[in-house]
């Protein structure tokens, strides 16, 4: 494990921006949380100077106890009955071609929010109709009806990470369960062959890369087909911590083997987050349509 040093390739340029400024009134002004800000996001100030943000609803409380991950963590708060169409008028008024949603964990929840995020998804649909959407969703306890009620919203893309390899998931993601999310990405694709489906991998917390490719291979099974592929970095010493700072050239390998077993869309770096240029996607979104 290390609490090195960040090599070279990590280090990031921060440049003013006065984009980076107008996104953060809109958000202020929408009263909205953004995983950018809430997970300590390293491109951040790449992605709000592109006027891009990935809208985090459902509050920014997370009833699971992931150790990778900085959100806070307890009893959250009741939904807001405003949020979709408050996210709906931020993404008109930032003029997004494409907009990530994503949550947090809501396990208090009986359909994990699931109507909420369908309510998200009609309401930017009904305010900004040419705009490309994608949603990030939880596992949902792997619950069918509620996979079932976000992929009928008819998103263009549905996401749902598998974080990391399977052995690590005991200290990496105690409440999660791998297969679980496997078939999540496989519950879309039963219901809705149109809809696109991604996920994403950290690595760096001590796996092989064996088992990085065994993660690809077992996504493309489950007819996942977007990936993401980032170093993990650790938001503190008290969560897990980094085991390795993998280079830009082992990403690159990660990136022409997921390639070479079908993905259609894949990026492989070490700032690589789950929703970065997410937006890449719209152009081989509509030609695939287009076939």
């Amino acid at each position: 494990m290390s609490y090195a040093k960040k090599p070279d390739w990590l280090r990031i340029r921060i440049k003013s921006n006065q984009k980076i400024d107008d996104v953060l009134e809109i958000l202020k002004r929408f009263s909205l949380h953004t995983v950018c800000e809430q997970a300590q996001c390293p491109n951040i100030y790449e992605c709000f100077s592109r006027k891009t943000a990935t809208f985090l609803i459902m509050g920014d409380v997370c009833t699971r106890n992931c150790t990778f991950c900085d959100v806070k963590k307890g009893n959250p708060k009741e939904l807001s009955t405003d949020e979709p169409g408050m996210v709906a008028e931020a993404v008109a008024a930032l003029g997004l071609e494409y907009v990530v949603i994503t949550s947090v964990t809501r396990d208090d929840l009986e359909d994990g929010g699931a109507s909420h995020f369908a309510q998200c998804i009609r309401s930017i649909k009904g305010k900004s109709p040419h705009t490309k959407i994608e949603i990030l969703i939880p596992d949902f306890k792997g619950n069918f009806e509620s996979v079932l009620k976000v992929t009928q919203a008819l998103p263009d893309v549905v996401a749902h990470n598998i974080e990391t390899i399977e052995r690590l998931y005991p200290c990496v993601r105690p409440l999660a369960d791998y297969k679980r999310s496997l078939n999540v990405l496989r519950m879309v694709k039963e219901i809705d062959k149109n809809v696109f489906t991604k996920s994403g991998i950290m690595v760096g917390l001590g796996e092989t890369k064996d088992e990085v490719k065994g993660v690809l291979e077992d996504l493309r099974k489950a007819e996942c087909d977007f990936v993401t592929i980032g170093q993990y970095l650790s938001p503190s010493k008290n969560h897990h911590p980094v085991f390795e700072f993998v280079h830009p050239d082992v990403f690159e390998e990660y990136k022409e083997f997921a390639i070479s077993i079908g993905f259609k869309f894949v990026m492989s770096g070490p700032l690589v987050r789950s929703s970065y240029m997410a937006e890449n996607a719209k152009d081989i979104i509509e030609s695939i349509r287009r076939i």
